[in-house]
């Protein structure tokens, strides 16, 4: 029988499934509270394996690789929301597994999600679902302009189309493969932000503040802590996140992403089961990490202080940066960037850089939040990043 009331003592062992730069942080976190950390993950050059105490290679279902995982640590969590639900419901039995299989089961399918979320009272952007042809062919034209998004399987705007009219809803959705599918119609934003939120299995949460999220192709390029919006809707989107998480019943760190609307709506966009990109300013920022508070809710630790100490701006760092021109590849200039007094550099440890794919971020810090943009600005110059009109 598994004792989950326990806390786990420092130098005891932690299971990650998972081998991304997520997993990578998670591990330092974890490593400098006092704990080992085994990942499982199917891959041979991982970020989080290279720093990992052991590397488990297996794929996540593969249950001789899960029940060696499990013989080694005390628990397990997950750096990435698309790991099986069939492979946590599995190490449950062995091991506490935080989150559980139930809820990263909603999180992992937008139509569960969707309507996870409505039914709970949370509002959410216009949508309908596509799950045939006829579905598509049948799209109510108020829809219209809109997002068509893969129910599973899609991230950083990869598995999404924008469509223009109705007309092209059809081809759009064959495109897609026939899977099921949400049709999100777009709204009037004022701008996009995240919320962080802690939660321990006995129900105790905590959430960081509030981050305004700016994107480029479909992926975080820019983060702004505290989020430039009034106090009154930085207050709503904390309790909303709490909320969520309260709802799901949900153990570890869980990202609420919304959309606010000029006329100061929050609509919940997505859920993440994990830490998430735009919560990597609490490395730096904060008192405590979202990563060491994902070890700490794993290990039954107390919840650490998530304040804010100083005024943050997240610049995440893609492998474009790597190329000049169209083909050749070049080094960006760090030394630009560690020049800097304000800049924290973190890199992940990815062998490959390619375009689109998120290699590390730079967080810049001030003491006010004119500072930090400042900061940033001048570091998207040094490495030649596109000017962002938003800051």
């Amino acid at each position: 029988m598994i004792d989950r009331s326990l806390p786990i003592p420092p130098g005891a062992w932690l299971g990650l499934l998972g081998g991304g730069q997520l997993g990578r942080m998670f591990c330092m976190a974890a490593q400098s509270l006092g704990y080992k950390v085994a990942v499982l993950d199917p891959g041979n050059d991982s970020p989080a394996g290279s720093v990992a105490d052991l590397h488990v290679h297996a794929d996540y279902l593969d249950k001789a690789g899960l029940a060696r995982l499990a013989s080694i640590v005390r628990a397990v969590t997950t750096e990435f929301e698309n790991v099986p639900a069939a492979a946590l419901a599995f190490l449950a039995g062995r091991a506490r597994v935080a989150p559980t299989a139930s809820s990263v089961e909603i999180a992992q399918d937008r139509i569960r999600e969707k309507a996870f979320l409505r039914e709970n009272g949370f509002e959410v952007a216009p949508y309908t679902v596509l799950d045939s042809e006829r579905t598509a062919s049948a799209v109510e034209p108020t829809l219209v302009p809109g997002i068509l998004k893969r129910a599973r399987m899609g991230y950083d705007g990869k598995g999404q189309i924008r469509i223009k009219s109705p007309s092209d809803v059809p081809a759009a959705y064959r495109a897609m493969g026939r899977v099921p599918c949400v049709l999100e119609q777009f709204v009037d934003l004022a701008c996009e932000v995240s919320v962080i939120v802690a939660r321990t299995p006995e129900g105790e949460t905590s959430t960081w503040p509030v981050s305004e999220n700016r994107h480029r192709d479909g992926i975080l390029d820019v983060s702004v802590v505290p989020a430039r919006v009034p106090g009154e809707v930085a207050a709503r989107a904390r309790d909303i996140a709490t909320r969520v998480a309260t709802a799901l019943d949900y153990s570890g760190v869980l990202c609420v992403e919304m959309f606010l609307t000029r006329d100061s709506r929050l609509l919940v966009n997505e859920i993440a089961p994990r830490p998430h990109n735009s919560g990597h300013y609490t490395i730096d920022a904060c008192v405590t990490s979202q990563f060491e508070q994902q070890a700490r809710v794993l290990a039954g630790l107390p919840l650490g202080d998530p304040r804010l100490h100083d005024s943050a701006v997240m610049v995440n760092l893609l492998g474009d940066l790597w190329f000049d021109g169209a083909q050749s590849r070049c080094e960006p200039d760090w030394a630009a960037v560690l020049r800097h007094p304000q800049a924290k550099l973190h890199l992940y440890g990815k062998s490959e850089p390619r375009r689109g794919r998120k290699m590390g971020h730079v967080t810049c810090l001030g003491a006010t939040a004119m500072e930090a943009l400042d900061a940033a600005r001048e570091i998207r110059s040094a490495l030649r990043i596109g000017e962002d009109a938003a800051l």
